[in-house]
């Protein structure tokens, strides 16, 4: 019932803009976790652990007032610290999963293809929506299913994300735009959990809307049962084509690569110029199942780990992610202290209005995530900038000149971002929040492209599931950052926003060992020009720092 590589290539359209929403709606929501955290505090999850003693009387008030008078929504259940902390624990190992489920995705998907993959993801993710809708039945019994629910709901919505990035392999040139079309609507799925908080305040029931949620989740099965092909996606460069020779007596129909193909019937002429010769008229299949010594194939997966490219882009994505993440976990006490300071004994009518100020800018806050999916294909576009009409022989170039720009742009910003967290003032801070969503989704887009444009196919994956695994791990940082600015601190950020702009800085250091290998590739092809025989130059650059995979054009 899988459709071929040929009738997904004329259904991309279809494919990729549904992906796009499908990405949007039901990837990353735990990233909202804030509003689905109010929801099933209305719904009364793990309540029992709340008294009259130890509840939150403001935040249940506040919450009261924040909610329309709708007789349809029950009751407001009392609410305190060891409530959130319980489910919040449910939210820590969804999240986990988010990340640490990407390296061996990424190890399946390059085996198997996205399809199985995207299936028990789309799968996992409607069973977790129905779950919930189930725990919602009788909070104060099935509470627990919760954590089964958000676990289900993470893995599935990786699932989701990881294996829409092999779409752009059937856009050619467009492949790094489509790319960051795709990341960016995965960057812009926490806006997901505010929209349905929204429709629950407006009267509709959190098992009547998980269910529907469910339902909808139903559809990604069904489009992917249809629409995705069995085989995985290869890049432009590694695609593969019927090609049908016809020499005198010879008559073959294979799958062949390009490279392969043109290495074939060049020894096919070379045979037939021999006269009288039959066996060099016989061709076996041998000929066409060797690959050739360009072939991206060539590369193992541990070259591509090893070469600086990836190394570089690992150092980069691990500072950017500690960067970002301990911003979105700390957002709220940065704005509270420009509120308050650091007086100890605050005014009641203070304390109302910090948290009216908190409340409202981490709504903003929330909003403005729906930029990654308008500002990162502006990234694309620089990382597909004249692949057109670049020539076979430039194209790796090209490739490494949009990169290296790419790069550059993306750390100004994060180094702009990060000298406005060092200023204390509130308004500016939603001018922070917008360089945030923008350095969030550029840097995932400008890695992805990069990924997909030096390395093989095959190794994209799992490269990608490192890089994420590893960047994720070295985030867990920002839980002593956090810890370090209330403590000894007093919630004053500035040291560790300071020690981390300093950090940021490390992010030059991909785009120039782009620039230095960029010119290497330069020289190595103007000495080729003159001396055809230099050729072997190109190798001894790519043995000394980059392998075969990342040349590939």
């Amino acid at each position: 019932m899988a459709p071929s590589l040929q009738t997904a290539y004329a259904r991309r359209w279809w494919i990729a803009c549904s992906a796009i929403l499908e990405n949007l709606f039901f990837s990353a929501v735990l990233f909202g976790w804030g509003s689905l955290l109010i929801m099933l505090q209305q719904e009364g999850f793990y309540s029992h652990l709340c008294t009259e003693s130890n509840s939150s009387d403001l935040s249940t008030l506040t919450k009261n007032e924040s909610l329309p008078k709708n007789n349809s929504l029950p009751e407001p259940w009392l609410t305190c610290n060891a409530q959130e902390e319980m489910l919040n624990l449910g939210f820590t190992i969804g999240s986990f999963l988010l990340s640490a489920a990407t390296l061996p995705l990424g190890i399946l998907m390059d085996r198997y293809g996205p399809r199985p993959l995207r299936l028990v993801g789309s799968f996992c993710f409607a069973l977790s929506c129905a779950l919930m809708a189930l725990a919602g039945y009788d909070p104060s019994v099935l509470a627990p299913v919760i954590f089964l629910a958000l676990s289900l709901n993470g893995f599935g919505g990786i699932c989701l994300t990881f294996t829409s990035l092999t779409l752009p392999n059937m856009f050619g040139s467009l492949r790094s735009t489509m790319m960051s079309l795709m990341i960016g609507s995965y960057a812009s799925s926490a806006i997901t959990f505010p929209a349905l908080k929204l429709i629950y305040e407006a009267g509709v029931s959190f098992m009547g809307l998980m269910l529907g949620w469910s339902s909808l989740a139903c559809l990604i099965f069904l489009n992917c049962l249809i629409n995705w092909p069995k085989e995985a996606i290869p890049s432009p460069e590694e695609s593969a084509y019927t090609k049908k020779v016809t020499l005198r007596t010879l008559a073959l129909d294979h799958k062949v690569t390009g490279d392969q193909f043109y290495t074939h019937v060049t020894t096919v002429g070379q045979r037939l110029s021999r006269k009288g010769n039959p066996e060099d008229e016989q061709m076996s299949n041998e000929d066409l199942s060797k690959p050739t010594k360009n072939s991206g194939s060539s590369t193992t997966f541990l070259q591509s780990a090893r070469s600086p490219i990836f190394l570089f882009s690992l150092i980069t994505m691990m500072m950017t992610q500690l960067r970002i993440i301990f911003f979105m976990a700390s957002m709220n006490k940065m704005i509270e202290y420009l509120v308050l300071g650091s007086q100890h004994n605050v005014p009641a009518d203070m304390k109302l209005k910090a948290e009216y100020t908190v409340g409202l800018y981490s709504s903003v806050f929330g909003v403005l995530q729906l930029l990654c999916l308008f500002t990162c294909p502006f990234i694309g576009f620089v990382m597909d900038w004249k692949m057109k009409e670049s020539e076979e022989e430039t194209k790796t170039v090209q490739k490494l000149t949009n990169a290296t720009r790419a790069f550059v742009f993306t750390n100004i910003l994060l180094i702009i971002f990060g000298v406005t967290c060092l200023i204390s003032n509130l308004p500016l801070q939603f001018f922070t929040f917008i360089l945030h969503t923008m350095v969030r989704g550029f840097i995932h887009s400008a890695c992805g492209g990069l990924y997909a444009a030096v390395f093989p196919s095959g190794h994209f994956g799992t490269l990608t599931g490192l890089q994420s695994l590893l960047s994720a791990v070295f985030a867990l940082l920002q839980e002593p950052l956090y810890r370090a600015m209330l403590g000894p601190l007093g919630g004053n950020g500035f040291w560790v926003n300071m020690g981390l702009l300093i950090f940021s800085f490390a992010g030059f250091i991909l785009p120039g060992y782009l620039l230095i290998y960029r010119r290497h590739l330069l020289e190595a092809q103007a000495i080729k020009q003159k001396d055809p025989a230099a050729v072997q130059l190109q190798d001894l650059n790519c043995s000394n720092g980059v392998p075969d995979g990342e040349t590939k054009a």
